[in-house]
């Protein structure tokens, strides 16, 4: 069913809904009343109003406003400017951001009448839309109905333009609009359909759903930093398995990640899954407990398969393990760069993560003692017991480092000297653990930088 939008809005009355001004960020109810202040109208929007209904914490509140970003400017000491394509104030109060936008027009001709407001491609996406107007367009404007619901601090009404409540009662994420086209204005909302539906646990209406399958390769037309970004809010949103399997229903997946999802196409794709999903488990189980979760361990998990394969092909060549790993750690990085950003903050800890799985397989000598103080051994440990969970012989090393880690000093050095008995006067062989032993316990995995 396409929404439409309307004039006259359903009002919900205070009694009528369970948003409180206690439950609302301070700094956001400063924006608020200074705008009223001023005489702009200032109403709370999108997914703040969306989570207070359904009584869950946002995780940030946005304001709208009738007043223009350069008036808002103005306002506000601590506000900055910013965007091209859409104009945004943000609001700053120490680590808390306010964003504040300016209430959306319908487009057609511009104020002064030179040539369209909406500035698009060919292909129907958006490329600038400062054109600003009134409440009820700015609620057409928006993607989803039940991101589109505004609390009016005024009067302490949420206003309902698009039968956003309906569908938040329904459990169910809808376009606004034409789906098709919202999709070709901004590809994006294909992914983030995928995440609200994975976030709030909601259906996708069945007309939003349809071109999802199809629409993918419009995500082509985004520049990478941008779906990088998107890639963070779709698997750090603390519902990061369902995500990965929605995006894999629809096609999407592949969009942003098509080496890997290549490797899980094999015919043999049990252990690149299993890797992934317990790597997403994980990151939602350290977001439950309110740890950090480190991007770099993310991508080494969802880049681990492609990396491996392209590595088997390199050895197949008669390139040594070391030499294979660097070449194969380029080759990956590089092909993942076509589709999504990767930047060097978090692509140079995820290639340390990766070169330590090689050196953590040595296990005699002062070797194991000097990489318990490398930087990323943590992680790296980490890695290995995710592999563990998958792989006999990456159970077997992780078995040898969690009984090392376990002991003390004394204890460490005993490990790591050699066999009693060996001849002396040849060259000690640095020894590699390779056999498989059964019966790994559960772990609970923590990567950390």
């Amino acid at each position: 069913m396409e929404v439409s939008p309307i004039s006259q809005p359903t009002v919900i009355s205070r009694s009528e809904h369970t948003i409180s001004r206690a439950n609302i960020s301070p700094n956001a109810v400063k924006v608020l009343y200074r705008l009223r202040e001023a005489g702009f109208r200032g109403c709370l929007v999108g997914g703040g109003v969306r989570d207070l209904l359904l009584g869950r914490e946002p995780k940030d509140f946005d304001v709208a406003t009738d007043a223009r970003p350069e008036q808002v400017y103005k306002l506000f000491r601590n506000c900055r400017l910013i965007g091209r394509r859409f104009r945004l104030a943000h609001v700053q109060f120490d680590r808390e951001i306010v964003e504040v936008a300016t209430f959306r027009g319908r487009g057609g001709e511009s104020e002064d009448g030179e040539g369209p407001s909406v500035e698009r491609t060919v292909s129907g996406r958006i490329l600038s839309d400062n054109v600003y107007g009134g409440i009820e367009e700015d609620a057409w404007r928006r993607d989803f109905t039940v991101n589109a619901l505004y609390y009016d601090i005024d009067r302490f009404v949420v206003l309902d333009y698009v039968g956003g409540l309906a569908d938040l009662k329904a459990g169910l994420i809808r376009l606004i609009g034409d789906p098709a086209q919202r999709y070709q204005e901004d590809p994006v909302r294909l992914l983030r359909a995928v995440r609200f539906a994975a976030k709030l646990g909601f259906q996708i209406d069945p007309a939003t759903a349809a071109p999802l399958h199809r629409l993918g390769h419009l995500l082509e037309q985004i520049p990478s930093a941008r779906l990088f970004d998107e890639v963070l809010k779709l698997f750090l949103n603390g519902s990061a398995i369902q995500t990965f399997e929605l995006l894999r229903h629809y096609r999407l997946f592949g969009c942003l990640f098509p080496a890997t999802e290549r490797c899980l196409n094999h015919q043999q794709a049990h252990y690149p899954k299993t890797l992934l999903t317990r790597a997403l488990a994980n990151t939602d189980n350290r977001l439950a407990e309110d740890k950090p979760v480190n991007p770099a361990f993310l991508f080494a998990a969802l880049l681990w398969e492609p990396l491996r394969e392209r590595m088997r092909e390199l050895q197949a060549k008669g390139l040594d393990e070391t030499e294979a790993l660097q070449i194969a750690a380029d080759g990956v990085i590089q092909e993942q760069l076509r589709h999504t950003a990767l930047p060097r903050r978090h692509s140079l800890p995820m290639r340390e993560i990766w070169e330590m799985q090689q050196r953590l397989t040595v296990v005699s000598g002062k070797r194991p003692l000097r990489l318990l103080g490398h930087p990323r051994f943590r992680a790296a440990y980490d890695f290995l017991l995710l592999r563990a969970e998958a792989d006999d012989e990456a159970r077997a090393l992780a078995d040898w480092w969690t009984g090392f880690l376990a002991l003390d000093d004394a204890g460490r050095l005993q490990a790591t000297q050699p066999a009693t008995g060996a001849k002396k006067g040849k060259p000690r062989r640095r020894r590699k653990l390779r056999s498989a032993r059964k019966g790994a316990p559960d772990r609970t995995l923590h990567p950390e930088t």
